[in-house]
């Protein structure tokens, strides 16, 4: 056989390889609190920022950690890997990508927050006029 065609099919085997684990690491499931505890892989937890615990920043590890409240009711410590995000204290809601330590806190990767829109409708009437 040409040594040419099984260099080429070994590269084009390796590269589909590196792109099958590339798609399968960049696709994180959402769960819940419950869910995530119980996998040990990366996951993406949403829920809301539980404003009355503490929430702080420790500039020795650079390492900012929060509260997060799920849709359940349930509630667990996260810690992210550098600074809060922006516009972090007006979210919404709250998509933290990571996975649970056996220290039983998140801790994160990436935190990602959902604020309130400037093009969302206020809540005054909408008149009846016709555009």
């Amino acid at each position: 056989m040409n040594v040419k065609i099984v260099v080429g099919s070994i590269i084009v085997l390796l590269f589909l390889g590196f792109g099958a684990y590339s798609f399968l690491d960049s696709n994180v499931e959402y769960t819940d609190i419950a869910g995530a505890m119980a996998k040990n892989k990366k996951v993406q937890l949403k829920g809301a920022w539980n404003r009355d615990r503490e929430s702080s920043f420790n500039t020795a590890t650079s390492q900012f950690s929060f509260y997060l409240i799920d849709d359940a009711g349930r509630e667990c410590r996260v810690i992210l890997e550098g600074a809060a995000p922006n516009n972090f204290e007006m979210a919404t809601s709250v998509v933290a990508k990571g996975k649970f330590t056996p220290d039983g806190y998140f801790h994160a990767t990436e935190v990602l927050t959902k604020c309130p829109s400037k093009y969302e409708a206020q809540s005054t009437e909408v008149t009846g006029k016709p555009s």
